[in-house]
C-alpha cells in the first residue's frame, strides 16, 4: 500500500468511526424519546437580553382526559452539572393547552453544546420536547443563507398525573434547545 492510499484509508476509517459514534449518540437519544402525552416548550426573554423577566411554559395535552404536569427535571447527565428540577403542578385540559409563568431558572448551565453555541452569537428561541419546524413558529425562510437553526439535545425526566384515573407517569425523554441566527449583511 502506498503512503497516499494509507492516508486515504486512515481518513476513511476515521470518518466511519466518527459516523458510528455520532449515529450511536443520536440513536440513544431517539430510544429515550417515547410518544408522550404532553408536549411542552419553555420561553424566556432573558435568553435574548438581560431582563427581569422570568420563564413561560406552554404545555399541550394530547389525550382525551385531563392531565396534571407535575414536574420536569433537566438531568444534565452527560455534563458535570447538578440536575435542575422544576416543580410545575399545572392542570391541562383534554386535547388543550395550558401555560404557567415561573421565576427565571438557568436551564443553560452545564452544557458544552449550549455554551459553544451562545459564544457563536446564536439566540436561544425555545426549549421543547418536540422538533421545531420553522413553519410552527410562523417563520417563512426565503433565504437560508441569512437564517439558520441549530439545536442542542439534553435529557429530562417528565412526570405527570392523569387526573381521571390518578395514575402517575414518568418518562425520560429529550428536549431540544432551539437556536436561531441571522447572518449579518
Amino acid at each position: 500500500m502506498t503512503t497516499e492510499s494509507s492516508k486515504i484509508s486512515l481518513g476513511f476509517s476515521l470518518a466511519l468511526l466518527f459516523f458510528a459514534i455520532h449515529y450511536s449518540a443520536l440513536s440513544d437519544a431517539a430510544e429515550l424519546q417515547e410518544i408522550t402525552d404532553i408536549k411542552f416548550a419553555f420561553y424566556s426573554s432573558q435568553w435574548g437580553a438581560p431582563t427581569d423577566d422570568g420563564m413561560r411554559l406552554i404545555a399541550l395535552n394530547q389525550t382525551e382526559e385531563e392531565l396534571r404536569l407535575d414536574s420536569i427535571e433537566f438531568l444534565k447527565d452527560e455534563q458535570q452539572a447538578e440536575p435542575i428540577p422544576i416543580a410545575i403542578n399545572l392542570s391541562i385540559p383534554p386535547m388543550g393547552y395550558a401555560e404557567e409563568e415561573f421565576e427565571y431558572i438557568d436551564l443553560l448551565r452545564g452544557n458544552e453544546c449550549i455554551d459553544r453555541t451562545l459564544e457563536e452569537n446564536w439566540r436561544l428561541a425555545e426549549v421543547s420536547n418536540y422538533t421545531l419546524n420553522p413553519s410552527v413558529r410562523n417563520l417563512i425562510i426565503e433565504n437560508t443563507e441569512s437564517f439558520r437553526i441549530y439545536q442542542c439535545v439534553e435529557n429530562v425526566k417528565t412526570t405527570w398525573t392523569n387526573i381521571v384515573t390518578n395514575n402517575q407517569f414518568e418518562v425520560t425523554e429529550w428536549v431540544l434547545f432551539h437556536f436561531e441566527t441571522r447572518r449579518e449583511n
